[in-house]
């Protein structure tokens, strides 16, 4: 199987091979890709918890002390840099977090023991990484993701590669920030690997509930070869009653209708409560998993999975107390009826016990089904428009900016400084590259690629004004620049 080469004409490996990215989807689509390996006997099992590790370091133009100049660096390097500011003191403690992985799973394997893992990483902190010459944390996560031994134990989701949150990105983009982390990635760990990566997980947990905006995401994911997509509970309803989900540690389907008619599904494991790191650096999935037993799915008896997901970097708890933790929980769950899983592990085992997804209970994006409620099926943009305008003005609480973590974050209201940027460098982009049909093997394609993805980090909206947005802006310049410069 060819490979790909990790950096192109300085820039890593994001865009070009679309052809053959597709084709190794398309072959890994067939057949499982974790259940030859897996050593849990799903019958037995009374339940089973997941947890997944979310790693995330922005790029920004800080390089230098004039912003309009300064070199693009991993916020990781900056804070490596001035380790006396604020809690930058805490770098060579995420450079711990990013590659320890790598050696609690061997450790615990060579015990005999049964360690699982999800990780999800950003293509900004795998660049920003490599560009600052920490070697030894990609040859950590290569030998766990690659090697035979251990490769059953640890899961990759797949994510956008500049942490891009989907609600508010221009759904054109966002496919592109998809497929960009699928070339990083295969150009790191390999083709093979990116062919295990079947289950997506979407910065902040943010799930677009406009319609239309919530039909492309899924079409995208579905495009590019997920079979299945982690959402937070407070983002989707129930379609027959608008309640939220009832049996959460069960998958269900996640059902996407646009103002056209058309409509997209997707399998979704359910993470419960809010962005709390504690809920995983103390492993809460496996506490909550020993109080449940297996549950009905279409006549089949199954066991539940608790699943949830953290930043794996971020706060005390996570820097410190999960690894002991985390250890302690993988040695007592072992060889147990209440074993640890990955996601794709879980569905492979569900669907190979007779479990089908039409027997999934349905779900759909928060506040839909209001819509569907005075929305005649294919009454198209204008009139669905018009019905959500509606509805805004009756409840201050119905919006179509999607849901997150706890869904009290919009990512809309209050950023128009940098959204009108962010804006204007897609619709160039669009007009410069993609409608002139500029190839995406041409270094000017995936050098402004790669600046319009850095500019769409959802830190840079998440934090609102000040120094983060300023460097938001600064990359959409820089990228703006590009797009008239270059083409």
């Amino acid at each position: 199987m060819a490979e790909l080469q990790e950096y192109v004409d300085g820039l890593p490996n994001i865009s070009g091979w679309e052809q053959l990215i597709e084709r190794t989807l398309m072959d890994a689509a067939v057949g499982s890709r974790y259940l030859p390996e897996s050593r849990l006997d799903f019958k037995r099992i009374k339940s089973a918890a997941a947890v997944a590790l979310h790693m995330h370091q922005p790029l920004i133009p800080a390089g230098g002390n004039e912003i309009r100049i300064a070199e693009i660096i991993s916020n990781l390097k900056y804070m490596m840099d001035h380790q006396s500011i604020g809690d930058n003191h805490n770098a060579p403690v995420f450079v711990w977090c990013y590659k320890r992985m790598g050696e609690f799973i061997p450790q615990l394997i060579h015990e005999g023991k049964e360690p699982r893992v999800m990780l999800e990483y950003s293509g900004t902190l795998l660049h920003g990484m490599r560009q600052m010459g920490l070697h030894e944390v990609f040859d950590n996560l290569k030998r766990i993701t690659c090697d035979p031994l251990y490769r059953h134990a640890v899961e990759w989701l797949g994510c956008p590669w500049g942490h891009a949150v989907a609600p508010s990105t221009p759904v054109q983009d966002y496919r592109l920030h998809v497929r960009a982390w699928q070339h990083h990635f295969a150009a790191i760990l390999g083709l093979e690997a990116l062919s295990r990566v079947r289950g997506f997980s979407p910065s902040e947990m943010a799930l677009p509930n406009h319609p239309d905006v919530a039909y492309e995401f899924i079409k995208t994911l579905k495009d590019c070869g997920f079979t299945w997509l982690l959402v937070q509970e407070h983002t989707v309803e129930q379609p027959a009653t608008g309640a939220g989900p009832e049996r959460k540690h069960i998958p269900h389907r996640l059902v996407c209708r646009n103002s056209h008619g058309e409509s997209e599904s997707i399998v979704v494991l359910i993470k419960t409560q809010g962005s709390d790191t504690k809920l995983v650096g103390q492993m809460q999935p496996y506490y909550e998993a020993k109080g449940l037993s297996r549950w009905m799915i279409g006549g089949v008896s199954v066991p539940p999975l608790v699943t949830q997901i953290a930043d794996g970097e971020n706060g005390g708890v996570m820097m410190n107390e999960f690894p002991p933790k985390y250890m302690e929980v993988v040695r007592a769950s072992s060889g147990t009826d209440q074993p640890l899983m990955n996601g794709t592990e879980y569905l492979e085992h569900l669907f190979a016990s007779g479990v089908t997804e039409e027997a999934l209970p349905l779900l759909q994006p928060l506040f839909q089904k209001r819509i569907w409620d005075r929305f005649e099926p294919g009454g198209g943009p204008q009139r669905l428009t018009e019905i959500i305008k509606n509805l805004e003005k009756e409840d201050h609480r119905f919006h179509m900016e999607g849901g997150s973590w706890t869904n009290n974050i919009s990512w809309v209201q209050g950023y128009e400084s940098l959204i009108g940027p962010m804006e204007k460098v897609s619709a160039l982009f669009y007009d410069k590259v993609i409608k002139k049909g500029v190839p995406s093997r041409d270094p000017r394609y995936r050098n402004a690629l790669f600046h319009l993805m850095a500019s769409q980090t959802s830190c840079y909206r998440y934090w609102g004004q000040g120094l983060w947005t300023d460097y938001g802006r600064e990359i959409c310049r820089r990228a703006e620049q590009i797009l008239y410069h270059d083409f």
